[in-house]
């Protein structure tokens, strides 16, 4: 089964991502999106695999937390895509697009071991 990761490249949890994908032999790719940014186009495709925005988006973030108020209201994809492209340490990590096309966001083993059939 073949995966792509997105994420930072610093970030620990993207880094526990990999390493447990490394450890069980799982191949994939990784793609830092802030060095290489994401089409709107799979944004999208993401957000509405997830069930909005609300579940891509970090809103617990520094970077969340951060924003001047009057950016924290995206109503339209639009919106949510210009604020992602300024933003876009704002994405939950690591984004995972398995072979089936499904998406997660996080790492949790127990959903990695269940996804990839492999004992936790």
């Amino acid at each position: 089964m073949s995966v792509k990761i997105y994420g930072l490249t610093q970030c620990s949890t993207c880094v526990k991502a990999r390493a447990w994908l490394e450890l069980h032999d799982i191949a994939h790719q990784f793609q830092d999106y802030r060095a290489v940014p994401v089409a709107p186009g799979v944004l999208t495709k993401w957000a509405q695999a997830l069930g909005g925005w609300e579940k891509l988006v970090n809103r617990a973030s520094m970077t969340w937390r951060n924003l001047d108020a009057s950016l924290k209201e995206p109503t339209t994809d639009a919106q949510w895509l210009d604020l992602i492209a300024q933003y876009p340490a704002l994405i939950k990590r690591p984004v995972t697009v398995y072979a089936d096309r499904s998406v997660s966001v996080g790492f949790n083993e127990k959903r990695y071991a269940e996804k990839f059939g492999v004992s936790a």
